[in-house]
């Protein structure tokens, strides 16, 4: 991944890639906000961060999440969410698949896609069936947008490395396929119980809870877990400590403007740090997703206490990163042998 030796300074060429396309971003998605338009920029990152450069394959990938976010969008709508007995282990068959999907570093944006569609749209059919459809049509106009600027981006300013170059790091390699079975099992374990709760128990107001279960289970499969989620717990952390920073600056000015600004700022320093030391962007890439979804959720809200709920969004990313440790503990420590690709 390290391109320091390939062409007029890709590190650079890169940061200065990645700081316009979240500005943009940022811009587009807050001037015309629609749902979920936040997700836009945590999307473009990922992309900037994880692959080289848009394939045919990137296309071939949106089309099949925004055709199946659409439909269980519409299904939902539907009434199923009135047989939660029926609809939760139809939940967990889809975020097993996910999480297997996800493993595999070609799949991984379908995967994300996949699992915050499954875990928000039928609890917001529930909720408020009138937004399932709204809400998904928003998530999948959200992946468009990344896409296309993803591709702008690279068109504006291309790679220059050589070819050779690979466009994952060697730690994103595909495990072989009972290895990802074994590790999609293990993040449904860790994540279903929780999404049981808010099922079983209405919750209300959890949307972006679920969005960040959604993520951080995704990112804590795996045989280390227990270390994965220590490491989610203290970037999302610090992202969250950075987020409070960036949130009353806003206050202090609430203008379109700074807050582009501000957020294109934090993509020069953050991404000079993921680019520059490859072996560490995961930290980096993480503190910078958790300060992307809350400020974004909050800058999106149209709620009168924005204030109260920015600080309600901030105990919820905590809390769900200390679940995520204390469930991977809980799994660690059992014996899961009859699970482990090796006893087959």
């Amino acid at each position: 991944m390290s391109g320091s030796e390939r062409g007029p300074d890709p590190v650079g060429r890169r940061v200065w890639r990645f700081t316009l396309g979240i500005g943009l971003s940022v811009a587009l998605s807050a001037l015309w906000a629609w749902p979920l338009a936040f997700i836009v920029p945590v999307f473009l990152a990922k992309f900037l961060v994880d692959r080289q450069a848009p394939t045919l394959h990137t296309v071939y990938e949106l089309v099949i999440s925004m055709s199946v976010t659409v439909a269980i969008a519409w299904l939902v709508s539907f009434g199923p969410t009135e047989y939660p007995l029926l609809l939760l282990p139809l939940l967990a068959l889809l975020m097993l698949w996910a999480y297997y999907l996800f493993t595999d570093p070609r799949w991984n944006f379908f995967a994300t896609m996949l699992i915050i569609s499954v875990l928000l749209l039928p609890y917001l059919g529930m909720m408020q069936p009138g937004l399932a459809l709204q809400v998904g049509l928003g998530l999948s106009f959200s992946g468009l947008v990344a896409v296309a600027l993803f591709a702008l981006m690279h068109l504006w300013l291309p790679e220059r490395s050589g070819p050779d170059e690979p466009s994952q790091p060697a730690s994103m390699a595909a495990p072989g396929e009972n290895e990802r079975a074994f590790e999609a099992f293990r993040a449904v374990i860790l994540a279903f119980p929780v999404i049981v709760f808010f099922y079983l128990m209405e919750v209300s107001g959890a949307l972006l809870t679920m969005i960040f279960i959604a993520i951080l289970s995704l990112q804590s499969t795996g045989a280390k877990s227990v270390k994965v989620s220590l490491f989610l717990l203290l970037t999302n952390g610090i992202g969250g400590g950075l987020a409070v920073l960036f949130y009353n600056l806003l206050v202090i000015v609430p203008e379109l403007p700074f807050f582009i600004a501000l957020s294109m700022l934090a993509a020069v320093i953050f991404g000079q740090k993921i680019y520059a030391d490859p072996a560490k962007a995961p930290i980096y890439a993480g503190i910078f997703s958790a300060l992307l979804v809350v400020v974004g959720s909050t800058t999106s809200s149209v709620d009168k206490e924005v204030d109260v709920n920015f600080y309600l969004r901030m105990v919820q990313l905590l809390l769900v990163g200390l679940y995520m440790v204390v469930a991977s503990f809980f799994l660690e420590s059992r014996n899961w042998a009859w699970l482990s690709p090796r006893h087959h």
